[in-house]
């Protein structure tokens, strides 16, 4: 059930060049999804966190309220992979802030296995959260754009999007797929005045990150500080992303002195993937 909380409504300055923007960020109750509503809020932009988790979408909604020069923050409970829930949420989000201006793609899942251990139910599992889940949020949000004439779509994708990785072949099938999709929008959508583009982060500092440490100490008896130099061993710099670094990226794409970047996947990865 989709639910919505009332916005605060702090003033920001109209200087700001997200100003009188609604931005719309998936899985942002931790993370780069938090870490990317943030970075829209100092920019001017109206936000609306969307996410499964009430309780954590809240507490993100109490910090970034606080923020000094912040945009108006509202909360949208869905799940991506539910079509009429996004609908349902989507529609709330426009009668309260208006239309969809930035859509952020950022809901998504990481599961490992070999392929050999991989069931049809984790395959499809990694589709339905981290490709499908941004067909149906796009599906939502653009008519909006294309009735404006300006709009902003940023998919978080991965490395993993670019490059194969062992041991996750439905997660990064699932990435190169919503690069596809990127890649296919954007030119639909290229005369429009609406961009379409994917940022691709390295192994970052998330959750995401943390139980994939904690999955290579229970399985090699590794430390916790091997298993996280492991994986931040294919990053040149030798040290894992941060999600601010990877926030930036998404809210650069956003601006209006942007427009001429799409189908772009920008790598945000220390130079891992050239």
């Amino acid at each position: 059930m989709n639910q919505a909380i009332e916005p605060r409504q702090p003033s920001h300055p109209a200087s700001l060049p997200l100003a009188g923007k609604h931005a719309l960020v998936t899985g942002a109750s931790r993370g780069i999804g938090a870490a990317c509503a943030r970075a829209l809020l100092l920019r001017g932009a109206r936000v609306t966190l969307a996410g499964r988790d009430l309780p954590a979408l809240q507490a993100v909604q109490e910090e970034l309220g606080a923020l000094a020069a912040a945009g108006e923050v509202a909360i949208s409970v869905l799940d991506v992979r539910d079509e009429d829930l996004v609908h349902a949420g989507f529609a709330d989000a426009v009668r309260r802030f208006g239309r969809i201006d930035i859509l952020i793609n950022n809901a998504g899942q990481a599961q490992a296995a070999p392929f050999a251990k991989t069931d049809s139910a984790l395959w499809q599992r990694m589709l339905d959260v981290n490709l499908t889940g941004a067909f149906h949020c796009t599906q939502a949000a653009l008519p909006g754009m294309l009735e404006a004439g300006w709009g902003r779509i940023v998919n978080l994708a991965s490395t993993a999007g670019l490059v194969g990785y062992r041991y996750v072949s439905a997660y990064a099938a699932a990435k190169h797929g919503l690069i596809g999709l990127t890649r296919a929008l954007a030119l639909e959508v290229a005369n429009k005045g609406v961009t379409v583009n994917a940022v691709c982060p390295g192994y970052t500092e998330t959750d995401i990150v943390r139980e994939a440490v904690a999955n290579i100490v229970a399985k090699t008896g590794r430390s916790e500080a091997e298993a996280r130099a492991e994986l931040a061993a294919g990053n040149p710099q030798q040290r894992l992303v941060q999600c601010d670094e990877v926030a930036n990226a998404v809210a650069w794409l956003c601006l209006p002195e942007s427009a001429a970047m799409n189908g772009q996947s920008v790598a945000v990865a220390g130079g891992e993937v050239m």
